[in-house]
This record gives structure tokens, sequence and C-alpha cells, in this order.
């Protein structure tokens, strides 16, 4: 008999709708009940993908005995950590608090005010790994809330106040190039020079810090930075991390050489990871990281977009009850679909051996010179039999936030690779997410069947319109800028505060939780806040908006000294920083956008990489918003005309897009101030 979660969208917590446990969704019903009955909470977050999420429901959640004590003991709570992210960052930062760490299946045992007593993450069903059982657990749990409330309401209030400090100490300082020098020094230091990225295993991508890396190597010529950034970017598209079959990158790397993955695939990193390699194109012109973008986003056009255009969470790293078991290869799969003498060529050029690399079969990585150009030949065939095999489970809702990044992943790859029809599909992302997922100028936080039940979060507001004024940049319609107007004054109404000088993660109007979320650090995708800055510089120097400039400095007043001594927490601020601190590439061309002149001219900022441009286009005398850049700006003699500008003071004006190249080089070649 199906419990409350029934009538939810989530998929993850569908996935627990047939539990004999008497879980609620987090709701007001739930919270009164856990009050009238005087009863702990016992609050489990995980998310679809999650490996482990899905063996503590099969061990627990679906074991009759164990629903029984929980039901009996405990009101029940199930959440979505995707659907609810200031849920999971109150209670994860309470679990990583009590516990000194913190994952998913996130459990977590509170008062029925919800204040969090006891916490912990993955439970087994038996004693092992070093852990208690989760029955075990319970019952502990249970007999301290009935006979040592004193006890439990001592560590709840010790818990609730240390919610309520700051979650990370802050330094002072003044915005000088200076925090970017000392960011990038101690990012250098934390660098693995020998196969890329950062730290041990298991090791993340971090494009965020990558990004940093190519503006340093701009900023400064710093050939170090440019060297890390490419090379880190090398070995991730060479290892079993990144889909060498279909495309897209998995979750992360459990080892320190990218090879073998968490076979999870998440849009967001999908998102970050193909503009990092956009990027690298750019400055490098290295047909590899051109290719990676190409093959990630076909990967999630064919298996991550829907019908509608929302582009899908994410994908399950397990199938057939195996991790990964979708993804790998024996010697003998690839003599069926290839022959003998194909297999053997593929398996010696991709590491397929009997003995495997992973679990006794093997991930594809390319080891011998032409391994790619073998796959290619190859691909149709292996992904027609790849393709007849039990897929991994796809979580099919479509979070506002996480459309946003891949929107500007679309549209910017559009723009820069030549590719309409990636910008085709992020105008259709577009529409269906404004559409569908805003009411008024505030964006909703998920969708799925039609329903889009919950509240969004800063971070959708941000990422949306950091989407949408990439689209504008890939198509020059101004309606884009009118939608991201709305949505900024919208963000600053509902989640700035001023009492504070700060962004919050929830809007002033949403429910009030333990502690008002505020998380400023990047995480897998970066800070609510962080997106906020950067999108605020860019657009309100676009736009003329001088208030919401003020408004992203002081955020990075407040923020940028520390993000100084801590750049893998701050990759996305430094950016904006170094935005705030450079000289933006303004360039206003007065032309139709459709005109083949305007297109020349755009064709010569689409071969540089100009990570602080700003650009404006608009046909002489037609409709445009009004905005600085294109104040006052004449076509010359009918042409087409280009003005190259800083702070809005112009070179020149030109009808020569050759003359523009050349003022683009001699821009970027003089030192800032000049």
């Amino acid at each position: 008999m199906a419990n409350r979660l029934a009538h939810e969208t989530s998929p993850y917590l569908l996935e627990h709708a047939e539990n004999p446990v008497d879980w609620y969704p987090w709701n007001p019903e739930a919270l009164a009940r856990a009050r009238k009955e005087n009863k702990p909470i016992l609050l489990s977050i995980g998310y679809s993908a999650c490996h482990w999420c899905h063996v503590m429901a099969r061990e627990s959640f679906e074991d009759p005995e164990t629903a029984a004590v929980m039901n009996r003991d405990f009101v029940a709570i199930k959440v979505d950590r995707e659907e609810r992210p200031d849920l999971d960052q109150v209670y994860m930062r309470a679990t990583q608090a009590m516990t000194g760490s913190g994952g998913w299946p996130m459990t977590v045992f509170l008062l029925p005010d919800g204040t969090p007593f006891f916490a912990g993450t993955y439970f087994p069903s038996s004693e092992r790994f070093g852990m208690p059982s989760f029955r075990r657990v319970l019952a502990a749990v249970a007999e301290a809330f009935t006979n040592r409330q004193l006890e439990i309401e001592q560590t709840a209030n010790q818990v609730r106040e240390f919610l309520k400090r700051p979650p990370l100490p802050l330094a002072a300082g003044s915005l000088e190039p200076t925090l970017l020098d000392e960011a990038y020094t101690r990012l250098a230091r934390e660098y693995d020079a020998a196969n890329g990225g950062f730290g041990g295993p298991p090791k993340f991508p971090q494009p965020m810090l990558l990004e940093f890396l190519l503006r340093t190597h701009v900023r400064t010529g710093q050939p170090a930075a440019l060297e890390m950034a490419t090379d880190t970017l090398r070995a991730m598209a060479a290892g079993g991390m990144y889909d060498q079959l279909g495309g897209g990158f998995h979750r992360y790397s459990v080892d320190e050489r990218w090879l073998v993955p968490h076979f999870e695939k998440m849009l967001y990193d999908n998102a970050l990871l193909a503009r990092a390699y956009l990027d690298a194109w750019q400055l490098t012109k290295e047909p590899a990281f051109a290719r990676v973008v190409e093959e990630t986003l076909a990967f999630v056009q064919r298996e991550m977009t829907a019908p509608d255009g929302g582009f899908y969470s994410s994908l399950d790293a397990d199938s057939e009850g195996e991790e990964g078991r979708f993804y790998v290869w024996t010697p003998r799969e690839l003599d069926a679909v290839l022959g003998p003498e194909g297999g053997a060529a593929l398996g010696r050029a991709f590491d397929v051996t009997a003995q495997g690399n992973f679990e006794g079969r093997s991930i594809l990585h390319p080891v011998a010179p032409g391994a790619i150009d073998l796959l290619g030949v190859a691909r149709g065939r292996l992904l027609a039999v790849r393709g007849q095999r039990a897929r991994p489970h796809r979580d099919e809702k479509v979070i506002a936030g996480w459309n946003g990044l891949m929107l500007r992943a679309f549209a910017e790859a559009g723009r820069v690779l030549r590719r309409t029809d990636l910008v085709a599909v992020a105008e259709r992302n577009a529409h269906f997410v404004l559409s569908q997922m805003r009411t008024s100028h505030r964006m909703r936080r998920s969708y799925k069947d039609g329903r889009a039940p919950l509240a969004g979060y800063l971070e959708d507001q941000a990422a949306v319109a950091d989407g949408l004024l990439s689209l504008y940049e890939a198509t020059f319609d101004p309606a884009w800028l009118d939608d991201v107007h709305g949505l900024l004054s919208e963000m600053l109404s509902a989640f700035w505060d001023d009492a504070e000088a700060a962004f919050f993660d929830t809007a002033a109007d949403q429910e009030r939780l333990v502690v008002r979320p505020q998380d400023v650090t990047d995480n897998a995708i970066p800070s609510g806040t962080s997106i906020a800055v950067d999108v605020l510089l860019r657009a309100g120097t676009l736009l003329g908006e001088p208030s919401w400039i003020d408004r992203a400095r002081v955020a990075l007043e407040r923020l940028a000294p520390t993000a100084a001594k801590a750049p893998q927490a701050f990759g996305r601020l430094l950016a904006a920083l170094d935005f705030y601190l450079g000289r933006p590439v303004e360039l206003a061309v007065i032309g139709s956008p459709a005109e083949p002149q305007t297109n020349s001219f755009l064709e010569v900022v689409r071969l540089r990489y100009l990570p602080n441009r700003l650009i404006a286009v608009a046909a002489a005398g037609g409709r445009h918003r009004p905005m600085p850049l294109l104040s006052d700006r004449a076509a010359i003699d009918g042409n087409v005309t280009a003005y190259l500008c800083e702070g809005f003071v112009c070179q020149a004006p030109t009808t020569d897009p050759l003359e523009l190249a050349r003022q683009l080089d001699a821009f970027s070649a003089s030192p800032v101030g000049s």
C-alpha cells in the first residue's frame, strides 16, 4: 500500500512510495504531528542517483520490521536534496559538525521543532564497516529521547547555536588585484602536477577553478596557469570519468588518475565542464577540446533532454544491480560487435582486457595513439549494442538552476562553435523554463509531470538569468534581456538582505527553518551568491543598472578576501572579482544580427577568449532595450559599424572587421588602465 510520498513529483520520493515506512514529505502536517505526539523526527535526505541511498533503502526502508520501529517511535520524513537544497544545506552542516563528515543518505534526528540532536549518514542493516546497525541506532535514539530529555535538549541547543553562527569566518580587506594573485598562488600549491586537478582521491572535476586559471592566464600572461587548466582538461578527457563512447562526464573519479568514476551522471557537471572545455578551445584551438564539448552536448540532447525542452537532472550509477554495468566492456563483448580483429584492436587502444580494470570488466579509456579515431569508426555499432542493455534510472525532474547552467552551455557553444542547432536547443529550453517554471518574475525550483510545486532558491533565480544573458549574446534578441531584468530585479527584492548586506539562499517569504540558509561556498555547482554577484556585474554594466553593481561590490567586499585564502571554495566568485577588477571588452555593433557583415564582426570576437566581454548588437533605428553601449551609436554611411569601448569610452568606430581585430589585439596587449 502506497504511503504519502505517492503524491509527490520527485522521482526519489516516488521510489520510496511503496516502502512500509509511514513516510511524510517535509510539510507542516509532519511537523505538526511530531509536536502533537512529542515524537522525534527521523529525517532521511538523499537523491535519485545516490548509490548508498539505494542500498539503505533495500536493507532498511523496505524491511517491514525496521519500518515498524520507525513508524512506532518516530515521525519519518523523506527529502530529495535536489528539490530542497535549503534543508540539505542546514542539516548537512549540522551533520558535519556532529560527526566530522557528511554525505548521502543523510540520517538526522530532530526535535519536533526541527532542531537536530543526532546525525549520521548511511547505517547498515547489521553491524559492519565499524558502524552500528540502523535498528540499534533507532533503539538508542528512541530511548534517549524518552528517558534523557534534558541531555537531548542540551545537545540540540548547542547545535542550534552553532547553526546560527556564520558558516565560515570572513577575512577583511579591500578589493585589489593582489587578492587574485594570492588565490592563484595558493591554488598552484594544491595542484596535482602528476595527474591534473586538485587534491587526492576521490577527485572532483572543479570546473570553476579551471575557469579561474584560464582567466589568470589572460590577466597575467602566466603560462603555468594555462598549463594547469589544460593538462587537467586533457587528463579528465582521457580517463574513465569521461564516457568515451557516449559522451558526457560521470560525477567524479574514485582514484587520483581520473580512471574509475563514480558512474552517476549529473546535469550540472556536464554543463559546467562543457563550458570549461569550450573556453580552453577558444584559448588554444586544440581540436580535442571542441570534440569533448560537442560530444557532451550531444549526450545531453540524446539522453537528458525532455520532449518539451527541459533538461533532466541525472542518470543513476547503477543498472542490473551493479554500479557502472551499463558502461563497461569485456573483450568478448567487443568481439561480438566488431569481430575478433576489430574487437582486439579496439581493446588494445582502450585498455579492455580479460582481467579488466574495474571489477572484472573494463572502463574504456584511450591508451594508444589513434584510439579516438578508431573509436569514431566503431561508435555507432557499439552505441547500438550498449543501448540494448538495461539503462541506468533517469531522474526526470527538471531543476531550474541546473537548467540555467546548461542553457548557458548550449548558448555559448552554439555561438562559439557556429552551431545554430545548439542555439536552438538553448532557445527551446529558455522558452520552457520561463513558461512552465516562472511565476511572475520568481523561478520555481523543480518541474515534473506538469507540476512545479516548490519555490525556487537564489541559485535558480541567478542561474536562469545567467543563462538568458548568454542566450542574448548568442541571438541578440532583446526580449531575453527583458527576462534577465525581471529575474534580477526580483532576485534582489527577495534574496538580498540590506541589514546583513548579503544574499540568502531562501527568499524572505519562504518557509522559516531552524536558520535561514546562506552557503557562500562553491560545491558541485557555484554558490547562489557567486552566480548572483557575477551576473549582476555583467548585466548591471550592460543594462546600465549601477545599483546592481553596487550590491555585487558589497558582496565582493564581504567575501573576496576570504576567497583569496580559500580559492577551492570560491572559484566562481574569483571569476566575478576578475571581472570587477578587470577591463571588460565592451563592443557595440550597429547592424542587423542577420546581416553577413554583422556576423563578420562577431566572428572576430568568437575566435578570441574574452571572458570579460560585454556585447550589444542592434540594427540602426531598430528596437532594442536601452543600454549604455548602444546609446548614441550610429552606422557610418549606412554600413555595419563596430565600437570597441572601455568604460563606455570608445575607440574610433570602424566598418572593417580587420580593423576591429587589430583594436581588440591592441586592447588585450595594453596594460590595465592605459
